[in-house]
């Protein structure tokens, strides 16, 4: 019997322990996370340029096509503005 409470550590020395197994979990948790999102970011990155890509391959064939996308695209602005309502100054509001 006597060899069983001398194999028992301190509550304090186990609370010490818990808390170093703890950081060491949250630690290589975070690691882990800091890498998938590492590799997320990477694949959104790819993911753009394939995209950009397809958007300057029909902006291309527009322009073939004789459509003129700047003309279009400022109609569009000036329709924006027209139809945007003034905004109320700060004071008005409340």
């Amino acid at each position: 019997m006597a060899d069983k409470k001398a194999d028992k550590k301190p509550a304090k020395d186990m609370k010490d322990e818990s808390k170093a197994g703890s950081k060491e979990e949250q630690v290589g948790f975070h690691k882990g996370s800091l890498s998938t999102l590492a590799k997320e970011r990477q694949e959104l990155a790819r993911i753009l340029q394939i995209v950009e890509q397809l958007m300057q391959l029909h902006i291309a064939a527009l322009k073939e096509l004789g459509v003129d996308l700047e003309k279009d695209m400022k109609d569009a602005i000036d329709n924006a503005n027209q139809t945007k309502k003034p905004e109320k100054p700060i004071e008005d509001m409340l």
